[in-house]
């Protein structure tokens, strides 16, 4: 065998044992403002910490937090509209984690490999999910710890530093289990984390409505080819619901983009926070743009009302006319004879009859 072969078929044998990584995942709008962050990556100071990632995982639509909440790590405790677990350990690495019940889990100072042995061993275990994603949506950034900055949002980095006390006493719990991280900037990690899990629960929304519009892509094509839709009427009401389930989506559920969440009407600093990564992420575009693709769909919807009510018309007219030939069919025999009397008169004697009154 020559080298080259050799060192294919070493090469396949490679790549059945370990599967190929993720592909890339695109370009996010908050990698496109990478270089705003390039100063603090590049200066590093005393007082500053290394580079630690906050990976954002969805893996269904909506999680039953009450399912999950026996299956947490001790210590854990419910933040507002979240579940927070303060220390987490994967490989002898430490983070927090937070658990939304958007289907989404945002974790601090842990990667990928630790979230996705988070979603396996902790949400898949409690059967928490409910309307699973065919494949999960994610967002990768990164964060420092330096008390001498501001908190804030520079690019793709989150600098957690001085935080403002929050103005209510109720907005903190009393007390708190220790973290892995500074528990000073704990409602500041908590409103990024609450927008990271919006933007990723409607990157989930709109693949699913892209791949909604692909299916009905072929529609207007048939119509224009064949005057029909070439869907059964069973499927044509399945999209009618698919479409209204992406509304509802949208714009009715508790978590519907577009509203601010109450917290933050009392918390100007947190909402901040909250506001400066929503809009990084262009959470507000991109509800928009999906909302006007619903109301593409919306258009399409009509069309196919439209021809189920034509379809149940039709049909009914070739019920109506199918009952009244039967109805005409039984009267003909039922009455036949009286009809050919009514119509043609009685009928005649036959000639033998006077032949036989002659004879006698």
């Amino acid at each position: 065998m020559s080298n080259s072969a050799s060192s294919h078929h070493l090469a396949a044998r490679s790549s059945s044992r370990h599967p190929k990584p993720p592909k890339p995942k695109a370009s996010t709008p908050l990698r496109r403002t990478a270089s705003a962050s390039l100063f603090i990556r590049s200066n590093p100071t005393p007082t500053r910490s290394s580079i630690q990632p906050v990976f954002t995982l969805t893996t269904a639509e909506r999680y039953a937090l009450a399912r999950v909440v026996p299956h947490l790590p001790a210590g854990s405790s419910a933040l507002h509209d979240a579940w927070w677990v303060p220390r987490y350990t994967v490989d002898g690495r430490e983070g927090e984690v937070f658990v939304f019940g958007n289907g989404s889990i945002v974790c601090w100072g842990l990667g990928e490999a630790a979230a996705a042995q988070f979603a396996r061993d902790v949400v898949a275990r409690s059967q928490a999910e409910i309307a699973p994603l065919r494949e999960p949506e994610t967002e990768d950034l990164e964060f420092v710890t330096d008390p001498s900055e501001q908190t804030r949002l520079q690019g793709d980095l989150i600098i957690l530093g001085q935080t403002p006390p929050p103005e209510s006493e109720d907005t903190l719990p009393a007390t708190l289990p220790p973290s892995a991280l500074p528990q000073e900037t704990l409602l500041a990690r908590y409103a990024y984390s609450q927008a990271l899990a919006r933007s990723t629960a409607l990157s989930a929304l709109e693949v699913s409505l892209d791949n909604y519009l692909s299916s009905m892509a072929l529609l207007p094509d048939a119509l224009v080819r064949t005057g029909r839709p070439g869907l059964g009427r069973v499927a044509l009401v399945k999209k009618l619901g698919e479409l209204l389930k992406f509304r509802q989506g949208l714009n009715l559920n508790r978590e519907n983009f577009y509203d601010t969440p109450d917290l933050y009407w009392a918390e100007p600093v947190l909402e901040n926070y909250f506001n400066s990564m929503s809009n990084a992420l262009e959470v507000k575009a991109r509800t928009q743009s999906v909302n006007e693709k619903i109301t593409y769909a919306a258009e399409v919807q009509s069309v196919l009302r439209q021809l189920l009510t034509e379809t149940s018309a039709h049909r009914m007219e070739l019920i109506i006319i199918a009952l009244i030939a039967v109805e005409v069919v039984i009267c003909l025999i039922r009455d036949g004879p009286e009809l050919r009397q009514m119509v043609f008169g009685p009928a005649e004697e036959s000639d033998e009859a006077p032949l036989e009154k002659r004879r006698h």
